[in-house]
């Protein structure tokens, strides 16, 4: 990536979640009714929410009535001058209506919003469960920026769905039914001027909708841009500092956020703009039901009250009317992160169990490759490797080398599943690995990977992982064997000692070791060294190799190294090149075959030669 590449982010790439909820245009309509159904799995609060939805309509409503009511009292009773006793019992009506409004409201308020983070638990828990199962495919192609994304952000669209979209939905469609209903039937040309800002509101809701949804899905993959530069900042801080780039990162950064605030800003004037119109609408009406209604009571064809109660409706409607643009906002966003939500939810994982899958049943512990051949998504024409095909027994050891991108990390990636082949098959004791289930098939595959992560916990939880109530006793005998032993007993907090941030307060020989002694705590059929030992010195490999040697017994070692003195000592050594096995043979054997390997083995051997030479001052 060069310093002109202000984006920090192939936009190209593919996302299967994004690509899902912008192709199908029925997707948002689909995720709408998905969110809704999900509302009602908690059917008591989501009928309270209802139920008080109703209440709270019916008891506002209430108030226009009894305000028309008092006015017209009012009158009679100042043209009689009599008592105003019956004005008494109208204002406590009227105080029971509010006070009854203002707790049905509370009580929908309240079971709304807990409905939404009832329902966005579910969702968090679903998102999160369906990433663990995601193979490594998904993730050669997706960035975990877009991922944190989709997982805060659109998750709080869908959550605020139910309160500000779908309640409020029956909100407005009561006052509105409901007052409409009461209006007509009082008088039919005032309850026709009164409600007459209803299309224009209704139309421009639809214009709004249209153009936040389809500016919340840009707004979503440009935070996702500026969630991608942090985290990569955040996770290369010392690249950072060492190379004197922060001005680098923080104009990239600027990129990133003005990008996204230059939409921000657009999608409130699309907001603002028709809100204002919808409300300039509302009051145009509301200017008509008074100057009509006023020469209405002037001429005797109403009373004063009747049009209070035209004027107080429409005051209660207003507030509604201006969250309108709210609601529809709700709908907006709810369609689109629902969308993209859902869609990486249903999302088919490529690596899974078999419908009929049963546990792998280990015996001799035989572990088969024939005529493996696989190819990465989107290169299918040129094969990682191809034709594969080796057998490795218990108590064996196989060394596996090769240039880089000679497919070494991809065949041993295929061992556990991480991919499927895309010809030929693997198996364990006979057992197409295909045909068992996953879990079994890691638990018997171990792999020490390249990448040595460590989570922010101690070193004890660290190397207990993958079993985290075994023994102390066990955690330390695998440290020992991983000649990690001593150096934590050095530490001030001994195996108590927490790790930092991926650990990075250790170095990468002693992330290494803990790796190894991590996978060693599984006990695995077939055991896995990914060129996992590259950080460590020399001495200290030996040193692990010895240990391991006892513990190689049980199981099949698959090494794969740069380094010839990893693997020399192994009953087998592949030679790949370009995805095929070019040699085989052990050490000795591949040396008087005077090929590829000897060339590796003489051109890494010379550089110890020459040292030696200078030593000894050798002419």
């Amino acid at each position: 990536m060069t310093k002109n590449s202000q984006s920090g982010r192939d936009v190209s790439s593919d996302r299967i979640f994004r690509r899902t909820a912008t192709v199908d245009p029925h997707a948002g309509l689909g995720a709408i009714a998905r969110i809704t159904r999900m509302s009602f799995r908690y059917p008591v609060r989501a009928g309270l929410a209802l139920a008080a939805t109703v209440a709270a309509v019916l008891m506002q409503l209430s108030i226009p009535v009894l305000l028309g009511r008092a006015v017209d009292q009012t009158q009679a009773v100042a043209a009689a001058g009599a008592e105003p006793e019956t004005l008494y019992q109208i204002a406590v009506l009227l105080f029971l209506a509010s006070v009854g409004r203002g707790f049905f409201t509370l009580i929908q308020n309240y079971t709304a919003e807990s409905v939404g983070h009832s329902m966005a638990r579910d969702i968090r828990n679903a998102v999160y469960g369906k990433i663990q199962s995601l193979p490594f495919s998904f993730h050669d192609r997706t960035h975990s920026g877009d991922l944190i994304t989709v997982g805060m952000l659109d998750l709080e669209g869908v959550r605020m769905f139910f309160s500000t979209a779908l309640v409020r939905t029956v909100l407005l469609g009561l006052l509105i039914g409901l007052g409409a209903t009461l209006l007509l039937s009082t008088n039919l040309s005032l309850g026709l001027l009164a409600l007459s800002f209803v299309p224009f509101a209704g139309w421009r809701s639809t214009v709004m909708r249209l153009a936040l949804r389809r500016t919340w899905l840009t707004l979503q993959e440009r935070l996702g841009v500026l969630s991608q530069v942090m985290e990569e900042n955040l996770a290369g801080i010392r690249v950072v500092r060492a190379f004197a780039s922060s001005e680098y990162e923080m104009a990239k950064f600027e990129v990133a956020s003005k990008s996204a605030l230059e939409l921000s800003h657009q999608r409130i004037e699309t907001r603002v703009k028709n809100t204002s119109a919808m409300t300039l609408a509302f009051f145009a009406a509301m200017g008509l039901v008074l100057y009509f209604g006023g020469r209405q009571v002037a001429s005797g064809e109403i009373t004063l009250g009747t049009l209070a109660t035209f004027l107080t409706f429409m005051t209660i409607l207003q507030m509604p009317v201006r969250q309108l643009g709210m609601m529809v906002n709700g709908y907006a966003r709810a369609s689109t992160c629902g969308a993209r939500l859902f869609a990486l939810i249903d999302h088919e994982t490529e690596i899974d169990n078999a419908p009929d899958a049963q546990d792998l049943k280990i015996t001799d512990g035989t572990l088969k490759l024939e005529n493996v051949s696989f190819a990465y998504a989107g290169n299918a024409d040129r094969k990682a490797v191809s034709g594969i095909s080796f057998e490795a027994h218990r108590g064996e050891t196989v060394g596996i080398v090769g240039p880089p991108g000679s497919g070494k990390t991809t065949l041993m990636h295929l061992i556990p599943r991480f991919y499927d082949p895309t010809q030929g098959s693997i198996s364990i004791d006979g057992q197409d690995i295909r045909d068992a289930t996953l879990a079994s098939v890691r638990q018997a595959v171990a792999v020490v990977q390249q990448d040595n992560f460590l989570f922010t916990t101690s070193i004890e939880n660290n190397i207990a992982y993958a079993d985290p109530f075994t023994e102390t006793r066990q955690i330390r005998g695998v440290a020992e064997s991983a000649q990690l032993h001593d150096y934590i007993l050095g530490l001030p907090g001994k195996y108590g000692t927490i790790v930092g941030e991926r650990g990075v307060s250790l170095s990468g020989g002693q992330r290494q070791r803990l790796s190894i002694a991590r996978t060693l705590m599984m006990k695995p059929a077939v055991l896995i060294f990914d060129d996992s030992t590259a950080a460590i010195d020399a001495g200290t490999e030996n040193r692990i190799r010895r240990a391991l040697k006892e513990y190689a017994k049980d199981r099949v070692t698959l090494i794969v190294a740069h380094r010839l003195a990893s693997l020399m000592h192994a009953d087998r050594i592949l030679f790949l090149e370009r995805g095929r096995i070019v040699e085989q043979g052990s050490h000795e054997e591949l040396l008087k075959l005077g090929g590829r390997y000897s060339d590796l083995h003489a051109l890494q051997m010379r550089p110890n030669a020459e040292m030696l030479a200078e030593k000894v001052d050798v002419p």
